[in-house]
């Protein structure tokens, strides 16, 4: 099984979608399988992160922040990459460094995940995106 989440986003940012997920899962009657997410953009990442304390999000989008600064930084005047905006290239990089897909074991048709964990889209651009997330069920 396949389908597409689409996930509105407002700016940099975690933006959890484990429920849509979870509710798809468990309405696909698979009991037990591997769930595969890809992210299909260059300036967005997936993460399984904490979904109790909202200050995790906002640390790690604070560590992100200081480790890629924007392209108008002193520190990144090297970029070349800069005609779409300085939140672009940085954008890319941080794309770069975490994941773009998940694998997640499926068990009684639930994603398999620990007790404070939620499924993410991580925004690095600035403005408003509408990002797609590709999904594969995949049934044992």
């Amino acid at each position: 099984m396949q389908t597409t989440f689409t996930i509105e986003t407002n700016g940099q940012g975690l933006y959890e979608f484990t429920r849509q997920v979870t509710a798809w899962v468990a309405g696909s009657g698979v009991g037990d399988g591997l769930l595969t997410l890809f992210i299909r953009h260059t300036s967005a990442s997936l993460l399984i992160q904490e979904n109790a304390d909202p200050d995790v999000q906002g640390d790690l989008r604070a560590y992100f922040a200081r480790l890629v600064p924007k392209a108008n930084d002193p520190a990144m005047a090297y970029l070349r990459h800069t005609t779409e905006g300085p939140d672009d290239m940085p954008a890319h990089i941080k794309a770069a460094m975490m994941p773009v897909s998940l694998s997640i074991p499926v068990k009684a048709g639930h994603p398999v995940l620990g007790t404070w964990q939620g499924i993410y889209v991580f925004e690095h651009r600035d403005a408003p995106h509408r990002r797609a997330v590709a999904a594969h069920l995949m049934a044992d």
